[in-house]
């Protein structure tokens, strides 16, 4: 293997790293002048080299904006004559501004806030004419709510409504919530409302997306209602016979030699098996930008069941979660969608798993042989991992990721395009194989508000670090997709069955 130093925080050649973090949208942000400074005269990656930024989908995303208030001076009525207008708007003009450039969203604000409803019917056409993919309104008066009613019906697009803390009672709320496609923020937190941007940028993401769904004898492309994904079908057999002519190219010792190196240890696989995974990983690249898909999900377990690779592809699509890039396991295709939220949403890998109850201690273990390590996000350091083989063929390589004891979790799963399943968690502890059976990766997480382990919904639900569920949730508001949770009380406490 090639002895060229590797970037201790992905699986490229120092040289590989620098050309993809200075051209990620994963990475902005994160190269400094000082860095870039360091090797001002790094030779340029090979002809050869897929850059996996290339592969993730970087669409176009513009969102409306304006303040709503009444004339002033204001005069009574929340929320308030002390409420300083003028500080409040330009405070929220530039955060605005701040979330528009960390989000790669373009926001144009209005001018002048809209105070009349003149002035509102005047906006509204100038929106409708213009069609952006989304619409912000920032309440700063109380009775403007009915305008925010006006707005969704008269505009159709995806509407996020931002009323700080004294514009809004719950009865305000609670009916603006109920219109289709409306997404409200009643609070401070700036936070909420940057993830709103995210929200729609994820769904212009998806927009944007081809899947290769590598599976069966076919090739065909169809369009998923409601998201919007091009879902491209293609014969199994085209992976394996890629991967056979995948030779050891330098990309690919680096590949291998920074996985082995990075590992908290290795256990079964030998340095031949580490290579056969970078090799699936290159394999990937290539195919994704041949068909100019952007994730894909393969029936991985057919592949290996029926001898045609020598690894099962684990090891390579920990790598490309780490990047960005959605691989799902066994041809599940609304898993792979599932993935790609969050990583789109909220800029982290999903770790698609087999559920499993612990009636003992009433858990549930998430368990499957390939996650991402960079839970906390793409930017954010590494888990330790250790290397394994498949557990279930023992072949190749495959991560056990080890997550963090005691951090929250969510569970995210879209049964189909129409309907998602989002509870949450906290990880209790990683489950070794041996004693266990079953998947490298097994995670022990304590549900909350289901009081028995075995009345969790769903198979290969998605696990991501954090608790999301609010932001979750807002998505499916805002593009008309139902949300549901697991009972919280136990459909097993009569005796009977689930």
């Amino acid at each position: 293997m090639t002895t060229q130093p590797t970037c201790s925080r992905c699986c490229l050649s120092r040289r590989q790293c620098l050309k993809f973090l200075s051209m990620s949208a994963l990475g902005a942000g994160l190269v400094t002048p000082s860095l870039e400074a360091a090797e001002p005269k790094a030779a340029p990656a090979k002809t050869d080299f897929i850059d996996p930024a290339g592969l993730r989908p970087r669409p176009e995303v513009r969102v409306a904006a304006t303040f709503l208030e009444l004339p002033r001076p204001y005069w009574l009525g929340w929320p308030g004559t002390t409420y300083d207008l003028t500080r409040h708007q330009k405070e929220y003009t530039a955060l605005l501004s701040q979330s528009s450039q960390r989000t790669g969203v373009q926001t144009a604000l209005e001018p002048q806030p809209v105070n009349s409803e003149a002035a509102l019917n005047t906006w509204i056409a100038k929106v409708k004419a213009q069609q952006p993919h989304g619409v912000l309104v920032m309440l700063q008066h109380m009775h403007c709510w009915n305008w925010v009613s006006t707005i969704a019906k008269q505009t159709g697009l995806p509407l996020i409504v931002f009323a700080p803390v004294g514009t809004a009672f719950t009865g305000h709320v609670d009916g603006a919530t109920r219109l289709p496609r409306v997404h409200v923020i009643s609070s401070l937190e700036w936070s909420a409302v940057e993830a709103g941007l995210k929200m729609i940028r994820a769904k212009r993401m998806f927009e944007e997306t081809r899947v290769l769904w590598i599976h069966s004898n076919q090739r065909n492309e169809t369009v998923m209602e409601r998201l919007g994904i091009k879902i491209r079908a293609i014969p199994r057999d085209t992976f394996n016979q890629e991967f056979d002519k995948q030779p050891a190219t330098e990309e690919v010792n680096d590949v291998a030699n920074d996985l082995g190196k990075r590992a908290q240890k290795i256990v079964e696989p030998k340095p031949s098996d580490i290579v056969n995974a970078a090799r699936v990983y290159a394999t990937a690249k290539r195919l994704l930008a041949a068909e100019k898909a952007n994730a894909l999900s393969m029936d991985c377990l057919g592949m290996v069941g029926a001898k045609l690779v020598p690894t099962p592809p684990c090891g390579a699509w920990t790598l490309l979660q780490d990047q960005g890039i959605t691989c799902g396991c066994e041809a599940d295709l609304f898993g792979a969608v599932s993935m790609m939220l969050t990583s789109y949403l909220l800029d982290r890998p999903g770790y698609m798993n087999d559920p499993v109850p612990e009636t003992v201690k009433n858990l549930l273990i998430a368990a499957h042989c390939t996650s991402g390590t960079r839970l906390a996000g793409f930017d954010k350091p590494a888990a330790p991992y250790i290397l394994r083989n498949h557990s279930e063929s023992a072949l190749g390589v495959s991560t056990q990721v080890l997550w963090p004891v005691g951090e929250p979790v969510t569970l995210v799963r879209f049964t189909s395009a129409n309907e998602m399943i989002i509870d949450t968690g906290k990880v209790v502890s990683n489950v070794d194989t041996p004693p266990a059976g079953g998947c490298r990766t097994s995670v022990e997480i304590k549900m909350d508000n289901i009081e028995d382990c075995r009345d969790v919904r769903g198979f290969h639900q998605v696990v991501t670090l954090g608790d999301h569920r609010r932001v979750l949730e807002g998505f499916c508001e805002l593009f008309g997709i139902r949300h549901v949770h697991s009972p919280q009380f136990s459909t097993f406490a009569d005796g009977g069955e689930a």
